[in-house]
């Protein structure tokens, strides 16, 4: 799916805008190819999963411990 193009707010700069895109002077910008976005995910991937185990192990244990109670009582709700 196609991104809409964003026009100006100010009627005659959308008017030529308008007309420009009509008439293909201004080209409408295709989306991303598959080939890019695998490449993209597998990039992100390749640091995601470095990520999580080089932060453990950077943290000490009583750091974790704090990340975790914070972590508990903002998912049980209870309050300080």
């Amino acid at each position: 799916m196609t991104k809409k193009t964003k026009l100006p707010t100010d009627l005659n700069q959308k008017a030529k805008s308008i007309v420009d895109l009509a008439t293909g002077e201004i080209e409408i910008p295709q989306p991303p190819t598959d080939e890019i976005k695998a490449a993209a995910a597998a990039l992100g991937r390749k640091g995601g999963l470095k990520g999580g185990k080089a932060r453990a192990k950077s943290l000490t244990p009583e750091r974790r411990a704090e990340i975790a109670k914070k972590a508990a009582k903002t998912r049980w709700g209870q309050k300080e």
